[in-house]
């Protein structure tokens, strides 16, 4: 099985190449750059890939140049999904790593798959318009899309909150500056995430779209007490007014019914063994 992952080298990417090695894929990453359409076709007629999983892409919310988010999430991908429909072989599967982003602030609670979506910023926009430039590929391309909520692990960068927590508490610092803490989000472990990616190309639903959740929520002060036991001290958290966002929803947690409806049950990791293991890796 020759799967390409677009985004190999990425925080996803490097454990999802562990998790298709350890069941016997052959991966390759992508060499080309996805706006550079040519290049990438005649990378596609070489390698072939037999299955796909694209997560390439920018996804960093708070990325400065906007412009960004649509050349390289939305017109790369189209160059990507071209160079896959000419190279030669049909896939068996595309796998496409949207995001839960698309839903927006404006539902609270338990949102499924039929939620209709609400983005606020450039980056849940280029994802939304994403997913709808590559139903226009579904009479030539096998295409599932899925929508994972938080998630995070060893390795992932500071700018994103839970690594920011942790490392704070790594570092033993005395105080850290949050938002609003009291919001509830679905938070998964990345290993988890790959682990429902992979088996999400083996049963290839071709044209769902998936919520990938736990469809359970914390709190970012549940997080702290979490991390205020593993590392046995308290932080001082203070809020700053700069990173409370106006009209924050209160919780979001992804419906997990129509994922466990495709593959079946699995181990989902508890938050806090998350946390331990990044409170505890070597980095």
């Amino acid at each position: 099985m020759r799967t390409l992952v677009t985004g190999l080298d990425g925080f996803t990417g490097r454990y999802l190449l562990d998790e298709l090695l350890a069941h016997g894929h052959e991966v390759v990453g992508l060499d080309a750059d996805l706006t550079d359409a040519p290049a990438l076709a005649a990378e596609m007629k070489r390698v072939q890939p037999e299955w796909v999983v694209h997560l390439a892409g920018i996804a960093f919310v708070g990325h400065g140049v906007p412009n960004d988010f649509y050349r390289v999430n939305l017109m790369g991908t189209r160059n990507l999904l071209a160079a896959l429909a000419t190279c030669g072989k049909r896939p068996d599967c595309v796998l496409m790593a949207s995001s839960a982003n698309v839903y927006g602030n404006s539902a609270e609670g338990m949102l499924s798959e039929n939620m209709p979506p609400n983005p606020a910023n450039d980056y849940a926009v280029s994802k939304l318009a994403m997913e709808h430039m590559a139903r226009l590929w579904l009479d030539k391309l096998p295409i599932v899309m899925a929508r994972p909520f938080n998630y995070t692990g060893v390795g992932q960068s500071e700018s994103f909150l839970i690594p920011k927590i942790v490392g704070h508490f790594r570092r033993r610092a005395a105080a850290i500056e949050l938002g609003n803490l009291d919001v509830w989000r679905d938070f998964s472990d990345v290993r988890t995430v790959v682990q429902i990616y992979r088996r999400l190309l083996e049963a290839s639903p071709v044209g769902a779209t998936v919520n990938v959740c736990s469809g359970k929520t914390a709190s970012l002060r549940e997080v702290l007490a979490m991390m205020t036991e593993i590392a046995d001290y308290a932080i001082e958290v203070r809020v700053n007014p700069a990173f409370v966002r106006a009209n924050e929803v209160k919780t979001l947690c992804g419906d997990p019914a129509r994922l466990h409806g495709l593959v079946g049950d699995w181990q989902a990791r508890p938050l806090d063994e998350t946390l331990r293991w990044m409170h505890g890796a070597t980095v």
